[in-house]
């Protein structure tokens, strides 16, 4: 028999089923559940074979099986309560409407630039946290009705999929996908044709076209090479997020970044303020700045407007993990280009660089912080990190002062929280709870839900994630070829009576996946305990260039085969949004334990909190503002080890401790109905104390607040008056730059170094300041306790004296005094320091010319 060929025959949707296809085409019903419903209705068995996708299910259900829907009234009623609902989303002002209500600004509109998406495990653009933070802020911002417009990549190809060999090897396998079957829809120019741009990448022109996905109200362009008037070579440069070497990494950031300002030019989307949310997208800025200098405009100038309304959000705490290039590469890349940006090679060189420990390099980050007036982590503990990390860019500067902010991140709470637990909370909360979720007093009363009623929640979720884990678990061994005696054993995993420890991230070392293996003879007494079981369940995937990463991969699915742990310890592979929810949700405890400071945030953790599954945790990332002392644990205390080992012994033994202590006894204490009385407490806690603090609107509602709006307005001020702020402070910022150093200054220690309390103290200090004007310069004396352990002093805990011009001398010296009072006892240090200021700087001490005495 040959074959001459195959095609689809798509089904025809009824006309009372037409909306369907509307509902499928935006990304809302990734955190609608009713939603999902209604295509997981049309064929259970169909949803779950095409990965939850409802367009394919759309394509690929039979005619007849719509058929009989359109006149089934049950299924009509239920599709029109899911767009009555879809519906109000779209046109419901919002609360960004009531927070700008009366404000005298004009229209804003905020860009969004990330290399990775993650909405859901259908849409699979992202590789792990970062892309997932990403997901949750589109529709947070949509939630909220925030003008947000993102832009990303596509890769046919995706992040890898993981496959765990028998003897635990991580094998990546890549599936190609079409963008025509994902809820993307092609941007098409006025003539119906696919809207280009075009990137200049290693001396080669790229066609860039681009698909649209709207995330509820919030539009998402995702940048597209694949297409044939490209190179072959460049028509496979987007294939796959995070592949391939660093040609072809820093040729997917150039489009990102310059790709993705043309496209937005092009559409005529003028963004009030520009977000990087980490540094792939950076080389957007040198597009802007081109724009500028185009159109006549001098460099500085020009450099000033740019990074004027332009913020930074860093999130990998470790200078390795920051995307880097050698010059001779990022030369290579931009071909002269240095030239349409009025600089050298060496000028445009020195933008990037930095020292991340191996030498000098051409930093993404250091790019985009060069060009921002707004940056931040993304927790306070990991907002100091990215101080400390990047503090040589403002030298002599304290920690304390040097200008990096942090918003704390939050998760999307629709999407990660159980149905039963919002069920559950809205019982005791206002009917209008979650366009409130971030009200903190509003949840005080779930902190008292009844123990029993939670109980039952939680013993509902766990049945439904052992169903889910079980069935994920018997697809691997039938992968695996495993035996009919396996796979009969595997539909037994995870008793839902057993207390459940989970485990699930990327397998980044500094993680440290395998603590809880420290001491494998303690483990095995804690999980096999016969009156106390405990269950370990790991998920997690390793970068394919990551050996270390694998590594720990295969130990951890290699000691599941020890006669120690089986049956109580597995690892489960392709770790994705569908297993993270059913983790987060299923699990009772949430473990995480990285080398503290190293973990930016850790997100996985406030999921799993929203859902009364109680963190065990290091004091890291997110934990130390969420952890109350009641609603989980901490893992050791704030200490930072300097010795690697050190710190693992010591945390390793802590966790042990605590689990034989404190946390297998609470869970298998029961009162006389069988519920854990003293763990549904916590459990109540965790939901009440995490969910409104940690919750996705709470941090885009910051963003806009701290970041958004005030670098939106900060642009339109240095834009005013034909730039004429920005043309002063760029003409100050050189003037300064060539007269501060010839700046001198010292200063006459206090006379005495012993005194008491109430105390009026006297120092003075004596400037020469060569040509620079005295209104530009502030004096002061700094001082804080002394640190004598940490070596930090001046560093943190700091308070400010100003000091006053008291004379001037024949020789132009002008003398400074302070009397000040310090409002601290016990022993001090002090300083005096003078650096030079302007209005239009967004901190004072962004210049970086500090001068101590």
């Amino acid at each position: 028999m040959s074959i001459l060929g195959r095609l689809t025959i798509m089904p025809r949707l009824p006309n009372s089923l037409a909306r369907l296809s509307e509902l499928a085409h935006n990304l809302y019903w990734t955190w609608d559940a009713d939603a999902r419903a209604l295509f997981r209705g049309i064929d259970h068995a169909l949803y779950e074979r095409v990965g939850h996708n409802p367009l394919a299910v759309l394509r690929e259900v039979p005619q007849a099986r719509l058929d009989a829907l359109a006149s089934d009234p049950s299924y009509l009623r239920q599709l029109d309560i899911v767009t009555q609902r879809f519906d109000e989303h779209l046109r419901r002002a919002g609360w960004f409407a009531a927070e700008m209500a009366g404000s005298d600004t004009e229209p804003s509109c905020y860009a969004y630039f990330c290399a990775e998406y993650g909405w859901h495990e259908a849409a699979a653009l992202y590789s792990g946290g970062l892309g997932i933070l990403a997901g949750d802020h589109t529709k947070a911002a949509s939630e909220l009705g925030v003008p947000l417009v993102a832009v990303g990549l596509w890769y046919p190809e995706g992040y890898f999929h993981q496959r765990v060999a028998a003897d635990g090897r991580q094998e990546a396998v890549y599936y190609r996908s079409s963008p025509v079957d994902q809820p993307f829809e092609r941007v098409l120019d006025a003539d119906g044709q696919p809207l280009a741009v075009e990137v200049r990448v290693f001396g080669r022109d790229i066609q860039v076209v681009a698909w649209r996905a709207l995330v509820g109200r919030v539009v998402v362009y995702l940048l597209d090479v694949d297409v044939p008037d490209n190179h072959p070579e460049d028509r496979a440069l987007l294939s796959r997020l995070y592949g391939g070497d660093q040609r072809t990494r820093i040729a997917q950031e150039i489009i990102l970044g310059i790709g993705g300002v043309r496209l937005l030019r092009l559409l005529g989307v003028a963004p009030s303020s520009w977000h990087m949310n980490e540094g792939h997208s950076a080389f957007l800025v040198l597009e802007r700045l081109r724009e500028f200098v185009a159109a006549g405009m001098p460099v500085d100038a020009a450099r000033e407007l740019v990074t004027s309304n332009t913020l930074f959000t860093a999130h990998t705490p470790v200078p390795a993990g920051n995307d880097a290039f050698g010059f001779d590469l990022v030369s290579q890349a931009f071909a002269g280009d240095w030239n349409a940006l009025g600089m050298n090679q060496q000028e445009f060189l020195d933008l990037g660089r930095a020292d991340h420990g191996w030498g000098p390099v051409f930093s993404m980050p250091a790019l985009a912080i060069r060009f921002t007036s707004f940056r931040n982590g993304v927790a306070a503990l990991h907002g100091d990190t990215t101080r400390r990390m990047w503090s040589e860019l403002w030298p002599e500067v304290p920690l304390e002062e040097v200008p990096i902010g942090h918003v704390t991140n939050g998760v999307h709470a629709a999407t990660w929280v159980a149905a039963e637990v919002r069920d559950l909370v809205g019982e005791v909360l206002p009917d209008d709870w979650r366009t409130r979720i971030d009200d903190v007093a509003m949840w005080a009363p779930v902190a008292d839900l009844e123990p029993d009623a939670l109980w039952r929640v939680r013993q509902s979720i766990k049945r439904s994630s052992v169903r889910f884990l079980r069935g994920r678990v018997a697809r691997q061994l039938r992968r695996q070829e495993a035996s009919a005696t396996v796979m009969a054993d595997a539909s037994h995993l995870f008793n839902p009576a057993t207390l459940t420890i989970g485990f699930a991230r990327r397998f980044a070392t500094y993680k440290r996946a395998t603590l809880i293996f420290r001491d494998l003879d303690r483990l095995a007494r804690i999980l096999n305990h016969p009156e106390r079981p405990v269950q370990l369940v790991f998920a997690g995937k390793a970068h394919p260039a990551d050996q270390p990463g694998q590594e720990l991969v295969r130990q951890i699915h290699t000691l599941s085969d020890d006669p120690r742990f089986h049956g109580k310890l597995i690892f489960m592979e392709d770790y994705d949004m569908a297993v993270g929810r059913a983790l987060t949700r299923g699990v009772d405890v949430w473990l995480n334990n990285p080398r503290r400071p190293l973990e930016a945030s850790g997100t996985s953790g406030q999921k799993a909190a929203m859902n009364g599954v109680l963190n065990l945790s290091i004091l890291d990332g997110w934990w130390p503002e969420g952890f109350d002392g009641y609603n989980g644990w901490a893992i050791g205390g704030k200490q930072t080890f300097a010795d690697e080992a050190r710190a693992d012994e010591a945390d390793a033994d802590a966790l042990y401790d605590l689990l034989e202590r404190e946390v297998v006894p609470l869970y298998y204490d029961r009162d006389d109905g069988g519920v854990p009385t003293g763990w549904m407490r916590r459990a109540a806690r965790a939901i009440a104390t995490v969910t409104p603090r940690f919750n996705a609107q709470r941090m885009v509602k910051d963003y806009v607040r701290s970041y958004y709006a005030p670098a939106s307005l900060r642009g339109r001020q240095f834009a005013a008056n034909n730039a004429a702020l920005a043309t002063e402070l760029a003409t100050w910022r050189k003037r300064m730059r060539e007269q501060w150093p010839n700046v001198h200054f010292q200063a006459k220690a206090a006379a005495a170094v012993l005194h008491t309390v109430g105390e009026r103290l006297e120092v003075e200090a004596l400037l020469h300041p060569r040509g620079v004007a005295l209104d530009d310069i502030v004096v002061e004396l700094v001082y804080a306790a002394e640190e004598p352990t940490s070596g930090e002093d001046l560093q943190r805990g700091l308070r400010y004296a100003l000091m006053e011009i008291v004379g001037e001398d024949p020789d132009g010296a002008v003398r400074y005094r302070v009397d000040f009072t310090p409002d601290i006892s016990g022993r001090i240090v002090y300083g005096v320091r003078a650096y030079p200021t302007h209005p239009g700087l967004a901190h004072p001490l962004e210049a970086g010319m500090l001068r101590w005495a």
